[in-house]
C-alpha cells in the first residue's frame, strides 16, 4: 500500500466521523444558589449586653450567605423605645431589614396595630413601610390608606389617600 492510499484512507475515516458523528451536547447547567441550612420550627434569640433586642420565629427558614427565608414569620424588635411585633405568612430577614408579604400583621406596645399585604421593616432606622394598601388602628382609631410609612423613633406616620375615624378625647 502506498502511501497516497493511506492518506486517503486516513482522509476518507476522519471525514466520515466528522459527517456521521455529532459533536457533543453539553448542557448548560444554571448553578443555583446552595443554602447553608434550613430549619424547621425554629426561634432565632439575637441579644446585647444587655437585653434580648431581637427574636424571630417561624415554622421553617433557610438561611443562606446573606440572608434568611422565612415561612409565617413571627419577629419582634426590642431594641426601640416601644417594642415592635410583625408577622406574615412569608418573610426574608437581610442585614437588619425584614421583608414582609402575605397577610401582614404589625403591632408595637402602645397600641398601635397594623394590616397589610406587604411591608418593609428597617431596624436601623425603626420603619415599617408598604406600598400596598393598609388599615390601621390604635383604640378606637381607625386609618385606611394606599401606602404607609411609620417611624418608630419619632412616632410619626405618612400616607396617601388617607380615610380615618378619630375619636376626640374629651378634657
Amino acid at each position: 500500500m502506498s502511501i497516497n492510499h493511506l492518506l486517503s484512507l486516513i482522509s476518507v475515516g476522519l471525514a466520515m466521523i466528522y459527517f456521521v458523528f455529532e459533536p457533543m451536547k453539553i448542557k448548560k447547567i444554571n448553578s443555583k444558589e446552595v443554602p447553608l441550612f434550613s430549619l424547621g420550627v425554629f426561634t432565632l434569640y439575637e441579644l446585647d449586653k444587655f437585653s434580648l433586642t431581637t427574636l424571630m420565629k417561624g415554622t421553617s427558614a433557610t438561611r443562606y450567605s446573606d440572608r434568611y427565608n422565612v415561612k409565617n414569620i413571627d419577629y419582634t424588635d426590642n431594641s426601640k423605645e416601644f417594642r415592635a411585633n410583625l408577622k406574615a405568612k412569608n418573610g426574608l430577614y437581610k442585614e437588619d431589614v425584614v421583608y414582609l408579604d402575605k397577610d401582614v400583621f404589625f403591632t408595637r406596645a402602645d397600641g398601635l396595630k397594623y394590616f397589610s399585604q406587604k411591608a418593609v421593616y428597617n431596624k436601623k432606622i425603626g420603619t415599617v413601610y408598604s406600598e400596598v394598601d393598609y388599615v390601621a388602628n390604635m383604640n378606637r382609631n381607625l386609618v385606611y390608606g394606599d401606602n404607609i410609612e411609620y417611624n418608630n423613633l419619632s412616632q410619626t406616620i405618612k400616607s396617601e389617600n388617607v380615610y380615618a375615624i378619630y375619636q376626640i378625647k374629651e378634657k
